[in-house]
């Protein structure tokens, strides 16, 4: 098999850590490296967490590149409120002492210059804009990005219509949406939402007394409490590690091919202007999901992580009476 070789462009967070897992868990990609952006926490923060979750699991063979801090015109507004101070739920993990590899935007154009890359964008378009803007050649080497980012149909999670990547940094998207030719997919809050860890799925993670489920039973426990308090969702959101399993596996969601902006100032800022009804009279610039099949995306998410686990996990799936499709 030819294993496909991607960047995790990232910002650890808890949800970006559980991509981070299912990406090191999948036979059909590489993970060439990690680039960390900040976001959900401050770059540092997120470069830390990076190498925790890379420790789990004992693949510190995997770069990891610190990159942009801040935003291309924005203040940073970080989101500690749904990820803990520590960005992993309050667990306060202990670090991993290694040197700080700096420079991910002159990595991604290294590694797209010598090989056949993709990018999983899982934070906001910092690093991303500023290697289009550096060298563009290079940069249109990427065969394709998948981002998990925007809102379309589905409300925002950090304003009425505005998702918390794009939200956080709406010019490096603008940036990117006008000036790149490399193919995108947005993985978008009208899929991402369907995806959502039940506290009946917590607690079989917990029973399997894995070192594996351990770490994601108590990083999601902060997140779980913001959901309930956010919008009374019993369970958690886990966003990010559906770009991923889209990546490898493109049955999973569907959506239809859009000329996409976004709004950069004002009330709406970071929200997505979808051109459903072709106002603009512009070719499209990307591939907008809308659609994902939610209990496939978790069979995949659990098995790949928790392979001795298989049967347990087929039983609660398919037991209609944890109702959880």
């Amino acid at each position: 098999m030819n294993k496909k070789k991607v960047i995790i462009d990232c910002d650890p967070g808890i949800d970006d850590s559980l991509a981070i897992m299912l990406a090191l868990s999948s036979k059909e990609i590489e993970v060439v490296g990690i680039t960390i952006v900040s976001g959900n926490v401050i770059n540092e923060k997120g470069y830390k967490n990076a190498l925790k979750v890379l420790k789990l699991m004992d693949r510190l063979d995997v770069p990891v590149y610190m990159g942009e801090a801040y935003p291309r015109k924005r203040e940073l507004i970080t989101a500690e409120d749904t990820h803990g101070e520590d960005g992993l739920g309050e667990t306060n993990i202990p670090e991993i002492d290694l040197e700080v590899k700096r420079g991910a935007v002159d990595f991604i154009l290294k590694v797209a210059s010598q090989e056949e890359l993709s990018i999983i964008a899982l934070g906001p378009f910092m690093n991303l804009a500023k290697a289009l803007e550096k060298d563009k050649d290079t940069f249109h080497k990427i065969k394709e990005i998948v981002s998990m980012g925007g809102a379309f149909k589905s409300f925002g999670n950090c304003s009425q219509v505005a998702e918390f990547n794009y939200w956080v940094d709406p010019d490096s998207v603008e940036y990117v949406l006008h000036n790149s030719k490399v193919p995108l997919t947005m993985v978008t809050l009208d899929v991402t939402r369907e995806i959502v860890l039940t506290p009946n799925l917590r607690e079989m993670i917990k029973q399997f007394h894995d070192e594996k489920g351990d770490f994601i039973h108590d990083i999601t426990r902060f997140y779980v409490d913001f959901h309930w308090k956010q919008e009374r969702t019993l369970g958690c959101v886990i966003n990010d590690p559906l770009a991923v399993a889209y990546f490898i596996d493109r049955t999973l969601c569907s959506g239809s091919e859009y000329y996409v902006d976004i709004v950069t100032e004002g009330k709406a800022i970071g929200g997505l202007l979808v051109d459903e009804g072709d106002f603009y009279r512009k070719n499209s610039n990307c591939l907008v999901l809308t659609k994902v099949d939610s209990k496939r995306f978790m069979q995949m998410f659990l098995k790949r992580i928790f392979k001795n686990n298989e049967k347990d996990i087929d039983i609660v799936l398919n037991n209609e009476k944890y109702g959880l499709f």
